[in-house]
């Protein structure tokens, strides 16, 4: 999982992310603009992300969300021993690398080099060498037909201007009958407050409001981007990109989980969902 823009303000130690100072906005955001942000933001924001969330998310594991819902116990990928896999956002391959020990073949993609050195230390650490390539999810730099599965957690399609080239070129890397699974963020939780205690359970922006959250410097250049797309929005994008919409899973909190990420809480997780799991096929 990649995707923590928001920061868990309760924390003893509040982590060094960039741009604390940035201009908040909701308006358009180009493809151009949006890359250029989120491969600045991610390169400034790994190393913090990863010593915050490193021991959540350990070394070799497969979380789709702040819920905690472990692929291991879901499922949702089905059997993926000697498949050719390939995780798009995969930061430092926590997920590729449960998937590999599973008996997968599994490639990661990742827009921020940063992200990726913190993979390269994992690999050491874990003893388990994930191949991973630096490349933007909306230009896949694979053959036709390549992947059995691709799969992301909360990688790359929150974050880019044009989700539906993404499931396009997710489609070509697909063989007929290959399978998709990503989780984002529940659209439900951009009506609400970005507060994990009560004071957060209020609705303040439209629903159907699709403009991106956009942080910008003093100079007014985007530093932070994020898209917003709702339920029905995700499941056109699916249809219109030639895949089979199969599950869509909205991850309950569990008793056990008293983690606070960001927005997400116990309190808010046990009222509304926080995190949406897709799971489509190509036919």
């Amino acid at each position: 999982m990649t995707s923590d823009h928001f920061v868990d303000e309760s924390t003893e130690h509040e982590p060094d992310y960039p741009d604390d100072t940035a201009q908040v906005s909701r308006r358009p955001a180009s493809r151009r603009e949006s890359v250029r942000a989120n491969l600045r933001w991610w390169d400034g924001a790994a190393d913090a992300y990863q010593a915050e969330h490193g021991a959540f998310l350990g070394g070799s594991r497969f979380v789709w969300g702040p819920e905690g819902l472990d692929e291991a116990d879901a499922g949702l990928l089905g059997e993926v021993k000697g498949e050719r896999v390939l995780e798009l956002g995969c930061g430092a391959g926590q997920c590729g690398r449960w998937l590999t020990a599973q008996g997968a073949y599994v490639v990661g993609l990742e827009l921020s080099g940063r992200q990726l050195h913190h993979s390269r230390r994992l690999d050491e650490r874990t003893g388990v060498a994930l191949p991973v390539v630096q490349a933007d999810a909306q230009a896949l730099p694979f053959a036709d037909a390549s992947f059995d599965l691709v799969c992301s957690s909360y990688g790359a399609l929150p974050f880019v201007a044009d989700a539906a080239s993404v499931l396009r070129e997710t489609v070509r890397v697909l063989r007929p009958g290959g399978r998709l699974a990503f989780s984002v963020t529940h659209p439900l939780r951009w009506s609400f407050l970005d507060d994990p205690s009560e004071s957060g359970l209020v609705a303040v922006h439209p629903y159907w409001d699709r403009r991106a959250y956009v942080e910008e410097d003093e100079g007014g250049v985007p530093t932070y981007v994020e898209h917003h797309r709702t339920v029905g929005d995700w499941v056109r994008l699916l249809a219109g990109a030639g895949l089979v919409l199969d599950d869509l899973v909205e991850p309950e909190w569990p008793e056990h989980n008293d983690q606070v990420w960001g927005g997400w809480s116990p309190l808010r997780g046990r009222l509304i969902p926080g995190t949406a799991v897709f799971v489509a096929h190509r036919p």
